[in-house]
């Protein structure tokens, strides 16, 4: 988004997108100015647009953190926020909205997206001095003595951290509901859910909260969220962003961390911050110049596209016609698409993928016993999750090594598909986002297996095989919800996907869709 040369330049621009409504143009967008809030023109800012406009001094890293925190209350129905840390982020904001221009531009060179508003997922990471509730009662109460080594690399990149944001309890569903906190609700429907386990985030984005916010991803969680909220998500190859320092390798390596996102440029600016090896990392891709991947088109690409549902069930219309629009634009930009999908053993595969999940709610709880000095209560977990915890503890040592080379061998199969494809392209989804309830983890299994099974057939497949895959916003329903088209590529080469993102991104532009709030 191009920078203004003056911070009235930005107030009449807000007052020109609230006149635009009269002439029949984008009521949304013009909602999303709304001079109701202070700092009209921050939802018109990525991150970086806003630290550029914080670097020249047109905008303060506390005015800016203000209009994030004002938009949490204005918005608070949507239920984003778990865990404030307001007070830190305002303290920091005004440390550095007392830098003179010298200082912010030595800072900026080090740091360039300091004074950015950013929330974390409250899942799986660890900031000091603050709790993590990762969404169940157990955990409400549990403050962390370490920074997680991405906390460190947000940081570092000079975010402002100012909150954490909703999860399912131990990020264990596809929508983001939990005893602890209540439901998160989708800003385009608020009857409907908005995706998990990463819905916080979403909706915080969607609702322009804030530009980009920490997700995590172990069977679709950043893509899912993204798909639902009208979002880009990208989940990165296993071992690219670091899960550290306690557990190297979360879910045996199901899990990954990165954003869910508005614009392209600020997943992949946050992806070349925050990759790479960490102390003890043994395994991993090279780490790519992904900047400089999105600057220019990729060259011609040769696309599969699979419409098929893994489990042979149907897919919902919307779905379908989400990866057969995409299809269609990457034809008109030069790419080759042709129906195909790898062979894969998909019993073996989601069996497998039960067993090592459930494993890691045993091992989370089991760290959490030790440190209170007494076993968990059944109150205190959600009943799928209890029921979880039960069946792990019937797992042998023999059935989780067989379930990580399934995973290994899921993998295989996909990379050699790859020798003859860049890319395969699917629905994110087999169902559109569902209403709030039918998803959570406080209810009969069988009535939740029945609806779970069409959030993550397609999604989850490359969180065990490892590989990258990223959800992209193409697609927008009759009734005005947004479905992503998911696009998965070779083990490490995030490049050509978030290359092909940027391209999608200019040739249908997704920036100025917003849900009337």
């Amino acid at each position: 988004m191009p920078a203004s040369n003056d911070r009235r330049d930005f107030l009449k621009a807000g007052a020109a997108l609230s006149g635009a409504v009269a002439l029949g143009l984008s009521a949304r967008l013009a909602q999303a100015a709304s001079p109701a809030l202070p700092l009209p023109e921050y939802e018109r800012f990525d991150a970086i647009g806003l630290a550029q406009q914080m670097r020249s001094g047109h905008l303060t890293a506390l005015d800016t953190l203000e209009a994030a925190l004002a938009r949490v209350e204005a918005r608070s129905v949507l239920n984003t926020v778990t865990v404030r840390h307001f007070e830190l982020a305002r303290q920091e904001a005004k440390k550095l909205s007392g830098l003179s221009a010298a200082g912010r531009a030595r800072l900026f060179e080090k740091s360039p997206l300091t004074g950015v508003p950013f929330a974390l997922k409250d899942l799986g990471v660890a900031m000091k001095g603050t709790v993590t509730t990762q969404g169940s009662v157990f955990f409400k109460d549990a403050v962390a003595d370490y920074d997680s080594t991405l906390v460190q690399r947000y940081r570092a990149a000079g975010l402002n951290i100012f909150a954490k944001m909703a999860s399912p309890e131990f990020g264990q569903t596809p929508t983001t509901e939990s005893r602890l906190f209540g439901r998160t609700l989708n800003p385009w429907n608020l009857k409907l859910s908005s995706g998990g386990s990463s819905g916080g985030s979403a909706a915080a984005v969607a609702a322009g909260i804030l530009p980009v916010a920490h997700a995590s991803d172990g069977g679709g969680s950043i893509r899912i969220p993204a798909s639902f909220c009208g979002l880009f998500g990208l989940k990165p190859s296993r071992g690219l962003v670091p899960m550290g320092p306690r557990m190297l390798e979360s879910w045996l390596g199901l899990s990954a961390n990165h954003v869910v996102s508005r614009s392209v440029r600020d997943s992949a600016l946050l992806l070349q911050l925050t990759q790479g090896p960490e102390p003890g990392s043994r395994t991993g891709p090279v780490p790519g110049q992904v900047m400089q991947a999105i600057a220019r088109p990729p060259r011609r690409l040769r696309i599969a596209l699979m419409e098929q549902n893994p489990f042979g069930a149907p897919v919902h219309p919307d779905c379908l016609a989400a990866a057969r629009g995409a299809a269609k634009l990457c034809e008109s930009l030069g790419h080759q698409v042709e129906v195909a999908a790898p062979t894969l053993d998909v019993g073996a595969l989601f069996g497998s993928m039960g067993i090592v999940t459930a494993t890691g709610v045993l091992h989370t709880v089991s760290a959490r016993e030790k440190e209170l000095g007494r076993p968990v209560r059944e109150d205190e977990l959600e009943p799928l999750n209890w029921r979880s915890l039960q069946l792990a503890r019937t797992y042998t040592a023999d059935q989780t090594y067989t379930a990580r080379t399934a995973f290994d061998q899921g993998a295989r199969s996909v990379d050699i598909f790859l020798q003859t494809y860049d890319m395969i392209l699917s629905p994110v989804t087999a169902g559109p986002a569902p209403l709030l309830g039918t998803m959570s983890l406080d209810q009969p299994y069988e009535d939740y297996a029945r609806v779970a099974m069409q959030a993550s057939p397609f999604t989850a497949i490359f969180n065990m095989t490892g590989h990258p895959a990223m959800a992209v916003p193409l697609h927008w329903s009759e009734q005005g919800m947004p479905f992503g088209a998911q696009f998965a590529g070779r083990y490490g080469d995030e490049a050509t996907l978030l290359a092909l993102a940027a391209q999608l991104e200019q040739a249908a532009p997704w920036k100025d869709r917003r849900p009337a709030l």
